[in-house]
């Protein structure tokens, strides 16, 4: 395993109800790198995000974390990784910085309000709905806040399940700018998507996902993105196999 790498699928199997849900697939991704892990529904991108959180027991090869195999030792995994859900869970009856707060006194955190503020600079959401309950906001600003509780960890990993959906365009973008930015701060990124687009648009390599099985990769060019036609051809070419 290389010193940069952060996160590490080694021929990993995982069987769910007697079905193979994913069949020895393998990829790495590094420090300062965003992975995006492409597929339809039931590809099995939500599970391999599980296999790293330690959520469901792995049949065969590994999910590394940092160098450690995540069945040995849980709990160090855990502490490297910031996770965000398609839908964050966080509380309708309390505001931005109460929420932050909550999640951080759980996670054995300790934050001066002025650190709160500025990783919600940071996530760009404004100073009027940062006292505002959360109940009034919108997925987007729902995100920002999800967000801004993974800059204050400060983890080395992020894993991104769906971050985009039911997002509008202008939000996508800002989101995007968010991730590249916590990329070039050192984070490790993986994300699962059935975006094409959205994932040709940020990531730096694309892991594509058919039937539980990695059946290819695109990497971005050294200046430019990933050509987002080449991997809708292969995306879309799921649906005659």
């Amino acid at each position: 395993m290389a010193p940069a790498t952060r996160l590490q699928a080694e021929r990993l199997r995982v069987q769910r109800g007697g079905k193979q849900v994913l069949a020895d697939i393998s990829f790495a991704v590094a420090r300062g790198e965003i992975y995006g892990l492409l597929g339809g529904n039931g590809a099995g991108k939500s599970t391999t995000l599980s296999a790293f959180l330690g959520l469901v027991p792995v049949d065969g090869g590994c999910a590394r974390v940092n160098g450690l195999d995540v069945g040995a030792d849980l709990a160090a995994a855990r502490r490297a990784i910031a996770y965000l859900p398609e839908a964050a869970s966080l509380y309708d009856h309390l505001n931005a910085r109460e929420n932050l707060r909550y999640f951080l006194q759980l996670a054995g955190t300790q934050c001066a309000a002025a650190d709160i503020d500025a990783s919600l600079d940071r996530v760009g959401l404004s100073v009027e709905a940062r006292a505002t309950r959360l109940r009034n906001y919108s997925k987007g600003m729902r995100q920002k806040v999800a967000i801004a509780l993974a800059i204050l960890r400060d983890t080395d990993i992020l894993l991104l399940d769906e971050p985009t959906s039911g997002l509008d365009p202008m939000a996508i973008d800002e989101f995007h700018d968010l991730v590249r930015g916590l990329a070039a701060a050192g984070k490790a990124i993986l994300m699962v998507t059935h975006d094409v687009y959205g994932a040709c648009q940020v990531v730096d390599r694309i892991g594509l996902l058919r039937g539980g099985r990695l059946v290819d990769e695109f990497a971005a060019p050294a200046a430019g993105r990933i050509d987002t036609e080449t991997v809708h051809r292969a995306f879309s070419a799921q649906a005659t196999v």
